[in-house]
C-alpha cells in the first residue's frame, strides 16, 4: 500500500480509501449479509487500507462496526457523514448533534476521525457553516470526532459551487468531490485551493455506473459527439477508446479511471467501493499502480477536459449483476 499525508490533519492515510456507500453499499443493496459485507472490509483492510468512509444514509455505519470486531480500532481512519437536510426542511445543529451522537454508537467507537456534513447544496451552505458548523466544534472539542469535513452533492452541483463557498471558510479539515476522466473541472477551481490551503481531499466517482455498466462509456461518448460535445470522430472509428487503455491494451478502463484520479496533483485518497470481494484487489492495484503515460494523459485532457455534469448519476440502488468491478 501507498500512504500519504491528509493535509493538514496529520493523518496517514492509504491512498485507496474503501467508501461504503455507492450503488453497492457493501453488498447491501444486493441483500448482502452484514458478515459478507463485513468480509469487503476485512479484505482492504488486509490489503493495507486504512481509511474507511461511510455515512449515516448509506445504512453501513453496522457493518463497519461489525468489521471492527476483528481490525484493531487504532489501525484504520474512520469518516462518517451527516445530512444536514431531512428533504427540503434543514436541520438543526442540535439535530446534527443527535446524528452525530448516534453514529458514534451505531460505530461502537468513542472518537470518529473525520466527521463530514454531507451533500450540502449550494443554497443550503449558509446554515451550515453559520449554524452548524460552531455547534459541531464545540462537540469537536469534547472529543467525539478529531476532524470536520464537508462533501459537496455532485448531481446537483456540477460546477463545485458549495466548495467554492467552503473553500472560503477555514473550519473544513477535509473535503470530499468528484473528480474522474470525463469530470475534471475540480482540476482548476479545487484543487489548487486545497493544495494551498492543505485541506484533505477524498475523491469520489473516480469509478460509478458510467465506467462500471458494459457499454455505458460508449454510448455516453456516442451522445456527447452527436451533440457536439466533443468530435464526430469518436462514433466513425473502430476501437475508439484504445487510447485510454494500457499500451499492452491488457487493461481495462476501470483501471485507466483509477490511474487517472490517482495521479492528479492534490489528489489525496480515491475512493472505491464494491460489493464483490474479487474486485478489492483488482481495485486497489489499480490505484496503486504507475501514472498513466503523458500521451494517454494528453488526450484525456484535450478531449474531455471541458466536459461537465458527465458521469454524475445517483446511485442506482436497483440489485444487478451487470456491472463489473467499481
Amino acid at each position: 500500500m501507498q500512504f500519504t499525508t491528509l493535509g493538514r490533519t496529520g493523518l496517514t492515510v492509504s491512498v485507496a480509501g474503501l467508501g461504503c456507500g455507492g450503488s453497492s453499499r457493501l453488498g447491501l443493496t444486493a441483500g448482502h449479509s452484514i458478515a459478507q459485507c463485513a468480509h469487503i472490509i476485512e479484505s482492504a483492510v488486509d490489503l493495507g487500507v486504512n481509511l474507511i468512509d461511510t455515512a449515516k444514509a448509506y445504512g453501513t455505519e453496522s457493518v463497519v462496526a461489525q468489521a471492527l470486531k476483528t481490525i484493531p480500532r487504532d489501525s484504520v481512519i474512520l469518516s462518517t457523514k451527516q445530512k444536514i437536510n431531512q428533504g427540503n426542511t434543514l436541520l438543526s445543529a442540535q439535530q446534527i448533534i443527535a446524528g452525530l451522537d448516534e453514529s458514534l454508537n451505531t460505530l461502537g467507537v468513542d472518537c470518529i476521525d473525520i466527521f463530514f456534513l454531507h451533500t450540502v447544496l449550494p443554497e443550503a451552505y449558509a446554515h451550515a457553516a453559520q449554524s452548524i458548523a460552531p455547534a459541531l466544534i464545540a462537540e469537536q472539542k469534547k472529543g467525539k470526532f478529531k476532524f470536520l469535513g464537508i462533501t459537496e452533492m455532485p448531481p446537483k452541483d456540477h460546477h463545485h459551487d458549495m466548495l467554492q463557498m467552503a473553500l472560503k471558510d477555514d473550519f473544513w479539515d477535509v473535503i470530499m468531490f468528484a473528480f474522474h476522466l470525463l469530470g475534471q473541472n475540480a482540476r482548476d477551481s479545487v484543487f489548487p485551493i486545497t493544495q494551498s490551503k492543505q485541506i484533505g481531499t477524498l475523491i469520489m466517482f473516480a469509478v460509478r455506473s458510467l465506467f462500471s455498466t458494459p457499454g455505458r462509456l460508449q454510448s455516453e461518448i456516442k451522445q456527447l459527439a452527436d451533440s457536439g460535445q466533443l468530435p464526430i470522430a469518436l462514433n466513425e472509428a473502430p476501437y475508439t477508446l484504445d487510447f485510454m487503455l494500457h499500451p499492452d491494451n491488457t487493461q481495462k478502463i476501470i483501471d485507466t479511471a483509477y490511474r487517472y484520479t490517482r495521479h492528479e496533483p492534490g489528489s489525496d485518497v480515491v475512493l472505491f467501493g464494491t460489493s464483490n470481494p474479487d474486485h478489492v484487489a483488482s481495485n486497489i492495484k489499480s490505484i496503486l499502480s504507475p501514472k498513466l503515460p503523458k500521451e494517454q494523459l494528453d488526450a484525456i485532457r484535450d478531449l474531455f477536459g471541458k466536459l461537465e455534469g458527465v458521469g454524475l448519476d445517483e446511485p442506482n440502488l436497483t440489485p444487478t449483476t451487470k456491472t463489473v468491478s467499481s
